[in-house]
């Protein structure tokens, strides 16, 4: 079987735990180049897995090296160099927000279909199998009718991690566009709209930047999100939980309630109405705690989805339509209105 080479755009700290590695454990691939703009960086990243380092990402794009890329850059460069790749031949795994506009957003999809290549975006909470075996029991009626959740997702902040600390693009609205709410918030409009299998439709949000003095992007969001059946409930946001990450979501049914909390053993624990408890042993969810130790599953997918020439499980319509959730929480924070997801906002 011929391989499947790949370039990673941005050699930071997602790149570093998660694409390079899985790539590099994953017989359907050669890694072939790095870029990034920071010379030592990519030199060093290419040195480890004997690939060759641009500093110009238009010459790998161009440099006939590749037949797929992962774009792992600060989040205003993602639809930029996404779309250039796909006109350029290549398939594309963007990491998460997909875009900065929903105007972005189109556009990525638009020169994917334009140029038949696969683009996926890289929400890796979809495959979490504990995410997974709640969604199938929502599906299968087994919790009853679904009437509210509340889902957190904190850290203590990108400084902690990301390889330019303070000083990193995480930090400057101008690269990041946005923050936890991007970085975090984003995860989890995503996983709520996979395991309720429902669009959200309203939001309202409160967006602040409390905890970082260093910052011009937010670092505390709160939203109540409302579905399209009526269903209601929290997300949180944050990088001022100073303390062990919380990654958790609960839902709550007629029938049963969904606990997906950071318990190393039981991923899911569900309590039924009747008062029986089963609890699901499904391993833990990823995290950057782990050291990259957990497989996200996230490039295998991407790298099935060309071999067996079909849809990525999370393509560019997937990544929209989670985008728009968190663009209405930062219209509704600046208008302190309840905002519809999909009012237009270029």
């Amino acid at each position: 079987m011929e391989k499947i080479r790949v370039g990673v755009i941005g050699c930071g700290s997602i790149a570093q735990h998660r694409h390079l590695p899985e790539y590099a454990a994953n017989e359907a691939v050669e890694l072939a180049a790095v870029y990034d703009n920071v010379e030592e960086r990519a030199q060093k990243v290419a040195d480890k897995y004997s690939v060759k380092a641009f500093t110009s990402y238009e010459e790998l794009l161009g440099s006939g090296l590749v037949d797929a890329v992962s774009v792992c850059t600060p989040n205003y460069l993602h639809a930029p160099i996404s779309i250039e790749a796909l006109n350029a031949g290549l398939h594309v795994l963007c990491e998460k927000p997909m875009a900065t506009s929903v105007k972005e957003a189109e556009a990525m999809i638009a020169a994917s279909k334009a140029n038949g290549k696969k683009l996926m975006i890289a929400h890796n909470q979809r495959f979490v199998p504990s995410h997974q075996k709640a969604r199938q029991l929502i599906e299968s009626g087994e919790a009853g009718k679904i009437y509210s959740f509340r889902t957190s997702f904190g850290h203590g902040g990108p400084e902690g991690w990301s390889v330019e600390g303070k000083g990193g693009w995480f930090f400057q609205k101008e690269k990041a566009f946005v923050g936890a709410m991007g970085d975090l918030g984003v995860h989890k409009t995503d996983l709520l709209r996979y395991i309720l299998g429902e669009e959200i439709t309203e939001v309202a949000a409160f967006v602040e930047t409390s905890a970082k003095d260093f910052a011009d992007v937010d670092d505390n969001a709160v939203c109540v999100l409302k579905t399209e059946s009526g269903i209601i409930g929290t997300l949180a946001a944050s990088w001022a939980y100073v303390s062990k990450e919380d990654n958790s979501t609960i839902i709550y049914g007629e029938k049963a309630i969904l606990r997906l909390e950071d318990d190393p053993i039981n991923s899911l624990v569900v309590q039924y109405a009747n008062g029986d408890i089963v609890s699901y042993q499904l391993g833990k969810i990823q995290s950057n705690d782990d050291g990259g130790q957990n497989n996200s599953h996230v490039i295998e997918k991407f790298i099935d989805s060309i071999l067996l020439d079909k849809e990525p499980p999370v393509p560019g319509e997937e990544g929209m339509k989670s985008l728009k959730v968190i663009l209405a929480a930062l219209d509704s924070n600046e208008s302190k209105q309840i905002v519809n997801v999909g009012a237009e906002r270029l």
